[in-house]
């Protein structure tokens, strides 16, 4: 099923380890769409610059551009359309510009470990790393965008991905697009 014609953006926001990427290219392979992770590009940046991810969060708070390159990445990306945005903000940078906007969420503990497995470290590790970046992320977001990463209204859709596993995540997620594109064509 392609919808590349209608031009589609659609955007996948959530805390890290929420199953963003997950999401975002089973999204993509469904709608024959390219997806582009703001994740993967800060993570690819952390690793050429010899930064854990925390590390480059703490220079992100001194250095916007850092910030700003990355998500002027994903707006570009965006504008050319037939896309999933898969980045923590995306929901709210592309606010005027994607026509599915999906947040995903799950408890602290449960996304620690994800992050822990991906990332093939100790949960202890991956706990601090992730309360580190998520201070960080939230301070520097409310600045430079005047984002507040605890409202979500203005999401099409809202998920708890400690409730449901991946393939359950991408059927609601699924069916919620199908709903939206009937009001979008």
């Amino acid at each position: 099923m392609s919808s590349c014609s209608c031009k589609l953006v659609i955007a996948v926001s959530g805390m890290p380890g929420s199953g963003k990427s997950t999401l975002a290219r089973k999204i993509a392979e469904w709608l024959g769409l390219r997806m582009v992770s703001a994740g993967s590009l800060f993570r690819g940046l952390a690793a050429r610059k010899g930064l854990t991810l925390s590390e480059l969060s703490r220079l992100a708070e001194e250095d916007p551009s850092i910030d700003k390159m990355i998500d002027e990445m994903s707006l570009s990306e965006a504008s050319k359309g037939c896309v999933v945005i898969d980045a923590h903000i995306a929901g709210w940078i592309l606010k005027n510009v994607a026509h599915v906007r999906i947040y995903l969420t799950a408890p602290e503990d449960v996304r620690a470990r994800r992050i822990a497995e991906r990332d093939n470290k100790s949960y202890e590790d991956a706990l601090r790393e992730l309360r580190l970046r998520e201070e960080s992320e939230g301070r520097r977001f409310k600045i430079y965008y005047n984002i507040d990463i605890k409202d979500l209204s203005d999401f099409d859709l809202v998920i708890n991905t400690s409730s449901f596993n991946a393939e359950e995540v991408f059927e609601i997620a699924k069916k919620a697009i199908e709903l939206k594109l009937k009001t979008i064509r």
